[in-house]
């Protein structure tokens, strides 16, 4: 079974109040940061993101949320229970390590690609691991996992990116979900077996049970939840076909 994270990306503060709004009902979200160098598009930057704020506590649901329905106990998420990852496409991410503290999330994913990773990577996850912070680090299409083997050995999580950077809506690259088993071969080699495999791009229904049947544990959904009528109702469906 997969996990279902539904994606923000945000060009503007109003668009992601409005996303943080739209996406109330989810116990976990990913929020998506471009500087525009890195990848093509911008998004707001770090100084404008929050969330301690964004999730109002709703009152209890008709129906319990497939996720979450091995517990029949579980109550409305608080705001503090909402878990956020966040994934910076930028290309010098050293410069805002103050920022990804102070924000203080769940989980930091850096990309393989950004400037001097091999150096700047290792040093950024020691010190976000003083405060708690779990680490991962994404790759392009273009990055075969060996070439970060000895950064995934050390990590939480490793997101294997096959869409559009840094935009939402595109087509996935199912080639991509190849680097799974590699990615997992590797792990073996040090029993990392806490760490968790994501996937980013283009997952929608037609495609997610496909996704989630090659092992992904952590399956991160952009439009086809946020350009929904109805994005609660679109995230139940989808948790429920993630189930395979």
């Amino acid at each position: 079974m997969s996990l279902v994270v539904p994606t923000i990306t945000a060009a503007t503060p109003n668009e992601y109040a409005s996303q943080l709004t739209r996406l109330d009902f989810a116990p976990r979200i990913h929020l998506d940061i471009t500087d525009g160098e890195f990848a093509p598009s911008e998004t707001i930057n770090l100084n404008q993101v929050y969330w301690d704020n964004c999730h109002t506590r709703h009152s209890e649901r008709n129906e319990e949320s497939p996720q979450n329905s091995t517990d029949p106990t579980k109550s409305p998420i608080s705001q503090n229970d909402r878990i956020v990852d966040l994934h910076l496409m930028i290309k010098r991410p050293i410069e805002w390590l103050h920022q990804i503290v102070a924000l203080n999330p769940d989980l930091v994913i850096l990309h393989a690609e950004s400037d001097n990773a091999a150096e700047n990577l290792p040093r950024i996850f020691a010190h976000l691991k003083e405060f708690g912070i779990k680490c991962g680090v994404a790759i392009l299409p273009e990055t075969a996992p060996e070439k970060v083997a000895e950064i995934i050995k050390e990590i939480d999580h490793v997101l294997v990116f096959g869409g559009r950077l840094g935009y939402q809506g595109g087509t996935a690259d199912l080639k991509q979900l190849e680097k799974v088993a590699q990615i997992r071969e590797i792990l073996k080699q040090v029993q990392n077996d806490g760490c968790e495999i994501a996937w980013d791009g283009g997952a929608n229904a037609e495609n997610i049970a496909e996704i989630a049947a090659a092992g992904v544990d952590v399956i991160n959904v952009g439009s086809a939840i946020a350009r929904a009528p109805e994005p609660e109702k679109t995230y139940d469906t989808l948790v429920i076909a993630a189930k395979v």
